[in-house]
């Protein structure tokens, strides 16, 4: 993806969402049933939309959260619903209107006690920890979050009794049902004043029983006794409160470097396409948290609901992600002596290929799944994945004593996991990481978009692998063509080929009329343009006449 000549620069007046005219817009715009872009759809992290483009509004909220309701009936699920909400303008307001739905079903309601926002780990731990301890009907959640999405979205994502994102069979049953009631005006949507439902909704914790149960996965002691100097960058979202509690809980030498939440997010500087993007794994995002890297011995930066984490040295300004993930599995397995002998790791289909030497390395099973974190959620719920992440800065992992800590991604801990890397092994997360290549080979990986219509976009999705006649890449013979996850049979929704030394794989884009084409050579950047380009090519053929 091509940076735009703002990109890495602040934002200026002109870049701000306006945020009256968006809430505005939430309450007196009214979708369109007829139309696709209009409706309620779930992908792999909820339904997301803006009020603007009439895709997150509230008659899509009330009828969501009333076939979230209608779900919880079906499914037998009785005991209290988990609610939380980031610093998104359009959360609030989507926050407010699933309390009046919730309430008029006459369901328990668990909001955060101190009124703050909560990240998605915190609400995962929060239902897994009543889910274990708590006799009676079962818990779930909800979290009002678009995670890095830009100002103007806002999404709204279902976290069933597992903890974990909502499989496929629950979102789609939820989708339906939401844009059946679109369809009959919300006639079915049963609905209270707030002020009714606020006086109904109970209260939990979610700051102090997260950050209180912290010592349990990471070693927040031998951070203290190292003197790790941190900082760590919100991004103006959901995890604001809880890092100044953790340095104050533990501590610990810990700066929250940017402690403001304003819906505008001004102090931002703009992502790879111009625009405001709270994305921790940007380059672009993070610039100003790259710049001060020199002031921290490990500097971190959240998404807006917490769930992902960019870290920042200073040998190496910000990780890749699969950088991290490779550095973080090996020093989890060679760290965690409490883990369970057989527990594998999680990875996603389009991770880099360093993490199967890691693995292999680490003498453990690799499970590999499609994109999408709920595929790790079984896994981690049960011990046998000790460690589960994704390409897009997304992960988790077990407790010290190999108990399940969340079932959702976590990137409060893994921020944290990289100051007890340095502290323990008095190395950084980078410099682990150039040990390992050094060891294990040196990949180049990256990820671009190519043009696709829906219809291609759907034809992709469908492959099999003998659609695809292709037994060289790049020089080198061809040793797999999946469709199918390895570790799961799950569906890829595209098409990977593997050859000795790199792959790629390709998928369509839920949101945009492109597909996403990743790719990684072991033999430098040169094979890595071959692959790209061949890869292109048999895609084409492929899609050639649809």
């Amino acid at each position: 993806m091509e940076a735009r000549d703002r990109a890495g620069q602040p934002a200026t007046e002109a870049d701000l969402v306006d945020v009256a005219a968006l809430v505005t817009a939430y309450y007196a715009e009214h979708p369109d049933p007829g139309e696709p872009g209009q409706r309620v759809a779930f992908g792999t992290s909820g339904h997301r939309g803006s009020a603007f483009r009439l895709s997150f509004n509230e008659d899509h909220i009330a009828a969501t959260s009333q076939a979230i309701c209608d779900y919880r009936a079906l499914a037998g699920i009785t005991g209290p619903l988990f609610i939380g909400r980031d610093t998104h303008a359009l959360s609030e307001p989507a926050f407010v209107t699933a309390l009046e739905v919730l309430a008029a079903n006459d369901v328990d309601v668990l909001a955060d006690s101190r009124g703050g926002y909560t990240p998605t780990p915190a609400l995962s731990r929060a239902i897994l920890v009543h889910n274990e301890g708590t006799p009676g009907g079962r818990a779930d959640g909800i979290v009002v979050t678009p995670s890095h999405n830009p100002p103007e979205d806002g999404g709204f994502k279902y976290n069933p009794p597992d903890g974990g994102p909502a499989g496929s069979h629950i979102t789609a049953a939820i989708q339906d049902r939401a844009n059946e009631l679109l369809r009959g005006g919300l006639r079915g949507v049963r609905r209270v004043r707030y002020a009714r439902a606020k006086a109904a909704a109970g209260s939990y914790d979610f700051l102090g029983e997260y950050v209180g149960g912290l010592p349990d996965v990471v070693d927040v002691g031998a951070v203290r006794a190292a003197g790790v100097r941190i900082g760590a960058d919100p991004l103006g979202g959901a995890s604001v409160a809880y890092w100044g509690e953790i340095a104050a809980r533990f501590g610990l030498d810990l700066t929250v470097v940017n402690p403001v939440v304003d819906a505008t997010f001004r102090f931002m500087t703009l992502d790879w396409d111009g625009r405001i993007r709270m994305d921790c794994s940007s380059p672009y995002a993070m610039a100003s948290l790259i710049g001060r890297r020199d002031e921290f011995a490990i500097a971190t930066g959240n998404d807006t609901d917490a769930d992902r984490h960019g870290i920042v040295t200073p040998d190496a300004g910000l990780l890749n992600p699969n950088h991290y993930l490779a550095a973080a599995i090996d020093y989890l397995f060679r760290h965690r002596d409490g883990w369970p002998a057989g527990a594998a790791v999680g990875k996603t289909m389009v991770s880099s290929a360093i993490i199967d030497r890691v693995t292999e390395a680490a003498g453990r099973r690799l499970v590999e799944v499609p994109v999408g974190f709920k595929w790790f959620v079984p896994g981690l719920l049960e011990g046998s994945i000790a460690f589960g992440g994704e390409e897009s800065a997304g992960a988790s992992f077990l407790c010290r004593d190999g108990r399940v800590w969340t079932t959702d991604k976590d990137g409060i801990t893994l921020a944290l996991l990289a100051s007890e890397i340095t502290a323990v092994t008095g190395h950084t997360p980078s410099e682990h990481y150039r040990a390992l290549t050094a060891e294990l080979g040196d990949p180049a990986y990256a990820r671009i978009d190519a043009p696709a219509s829906r219809e291609q976009k759907a034809a992709l999705a469908r492959l099999s692998p003998d659609q695809v006649n292709v037994d060289e890449l790049a020089g080198e013979p061809v040793l797999d063509r999946q469709t199918t996850a390895p570790g799961n049979g799950e569906p890829l929704g595209g098409l990977k080929v593997i050859a000795a030394s790199g792959w790629f794989a390709a998928r369509p884009s839920g949101t945009e009329d492109v597909y996403k084409l990743y790719a990684e050579s072991f033999r430098g950047p040169g094979q890595l343009a071959r692959i790209q380009e061949e890869a292109q090519q048999i895609i084409a053929t492929v899609l050639k006449g649809v």
